[in-house]
């Protein structure tokens, strides 16, 4: 049957469609040449059929799917919440093993580990879609502990840079991208808020982190404190290993090289991409500099370092309310929403602020805002992807937000040292990247539904 015949259904909730519907859009999906249906429905200027299988099949609940909620949540704990914390080792190793070395250095350490974490995706992806997530969970739990164990005996720039900042980081994307997929595959109407509860994990482990590694350190040493880290990672995803599960068995294809190129020649999931990697090139200049940032408008570093546990903790909110809500009123209009109040957070209050108590709101808010940001970038790129390349489709996206994190960071700093150690045109890059990116979801939108106002 060719596409251009079949009918078309509004993406996001297509309750307006048939079963029957859905059922041939799902079975189209599956054949090899799936993706030929988005770009013919795009190019011809229509919605594109819904990519997902039979709405009535996902349970949306049931003690298999919630523990898989659980069970991700402790997986985003552990690796983009540990993530979320690596700026608090900038200062410790300045000051201690590394203190030989340049801030410039040293700040290869955070942006390596990000990057490894998220470029990691397209083949974790690859492995989860012929493989399930089983080999991948137990294979990165030994990574991501290892690494950090051989972190705590580290005394050398390259022992640090191997295992804190490509050892553990690989580890952590194979638990951080099953965590998102097989939730995807349990939940259709309640997919936003399930997604925001896996991703509040890693709100919540970017506040207990910090704030554990503030404390232990004077306490018990640095190799303990990275070794009572590791022990707690370790318990949480061997309860990650017995609970996260994917309700679609793995399909082995052969492998090609196109398949992870493929889904760029969608119109819909190229501009998402483009969206995500220029929000995200925006948003890590905030977290990477507001410690440093809030200092030199006098703010004391104890107040400072407590900057990012308020930031995380605040992101909880904007990683699980926003999602609930995109469920009812649809997933890109709360993004777009989000990220535009992200970038006036950005340009309208980060970039005047000089006293203590705007920093801290600031910090607050802008954990909301890109806490939602974080939160609804799964649930939009499955809701433009088939659900069996659910897997390698997540990967690419934060694949290419690796590279936003990689360099966005770097490239802050750099105008800071240009500018003699002013933050002002830093923040400029930051919020005129994401203001892009706000621009581009909303391209994204009108390329799926036009300017009507509905629900996607």
């Amino acid at each position: 049957m060719a596409e251009s015949d079949a009918p078309h259904a509004p993406t996001g909730r297509d309750s307006e469609v048939s079963g029957e519907a859905l059922k041939q859009n799902a079975d189209q999906q599956s054949k090899e040449g799936s993706d030929s249906g988005f770009e013919d429905a795009e190019k011809a200027g229509k919605p594109p059929p819904n990519p997902w299988m039979d709405p009535k099949s996902f349970p949306d609940g049931g003690a298999k799917a919630w523990l898989t909620v659980i069970g991700s949540s402790a997986c985003l704990f552990v690796s983009f919440g540990w993530v979320n914390c690596v700026g608090v080792f900038q200062e410790y190793y300045q000051t201690n093993q590394l203190k030989d070395y340049t801030a410039s250095d040293i700040s290869w350490i955070p942006a390596l580990q990000i990057f490894f974490m998220l470029f990691g995706g397209t083949f974790v992806g690859r492995i989860f879609d012929d493989y399930g997530p089983r080999y991948l969970l137990l294979v990165g739990t030994f990574l991501h502990v290892f690494g950090l164990m051989m972190t705590s005996i580290s005394t050398k720039y390259y022992q640090i840079l191997l295992s804190q900042a490509i050892c553990s980081p690989v580890g952590a994307s194979m638990v951080f991208y099953p965590a998102f997929t097989c939730t995807s595959t349990w939940f259709f109407e309640k997919r936003g808020a399930a997604l925001g509860l896996v991703v509040a994990g890693s709100s919540l482990g970017g506040v207990i982190f910090p704030i554990m590694i503030i404390h232990l350190i004077p306490e018990v040493g640095f190799g303990w404190t990275m070794r009572i880290c590791a022990f707690l990672i370790l318990a949480l995803l061997i309860f990650a290993n017995l609970t996260v599960r994917s309700r679609i068995p793995p399909t082995k294809r052969p492998f090609s090289a196109i398949a992870f190129i493929r889904p760029l020649k969608v119109p819909s999931f190229s501009l998402l991409a483009a969206a995500v990697f220029f929000f995200y090139w925006g948003m890590f200049i905030p977290f990477t500099f507001i410690v440093e940032e809030a200092q030199s408008h006098g703010m004391s570093l104890r107040l400072a370092n407590y900057l990012v546990p308020i930031l995380n903790g605040a992101s909880i909110i904007g990683r699980t309310v926003p999602n609930a809500i995109a469920d009812k009123v649809g997933r890109f209009n709360v993004m777009i929403i989000m990220s535009g109040f992200t970038t006036i957070l950005i340009l309208a209050m980060w970039l005047p602020a000089t006293g203590n108590a705007a920093l801290i709101v600031f910090a607050a808010l802008f954990g909301i805002g890109s806490g939602a940001g974080i939160g609804l970038t799964p649930a939009l790129c499955a809701q433009v992807s088939p659900i069996q390349e659910i897997g390698i489709r997540s990967g690419t996206i934060f694949s290419i937000a690796a590279f936003a994190a990689l360099t966005g960071s770097p490239i802050g700093g750099q105008i800071i040292a240009d500018t003699h150690g002013s933050f002002r045109y830093a923040i400029v890059f930051g919020g005129v990247n994401c203001a892009i990116g706000t621009a581009l979801f909303i391209v994204t939108r009108i390329t799926l539904v036009g300017v009507k106002m509905t629900k996607i």
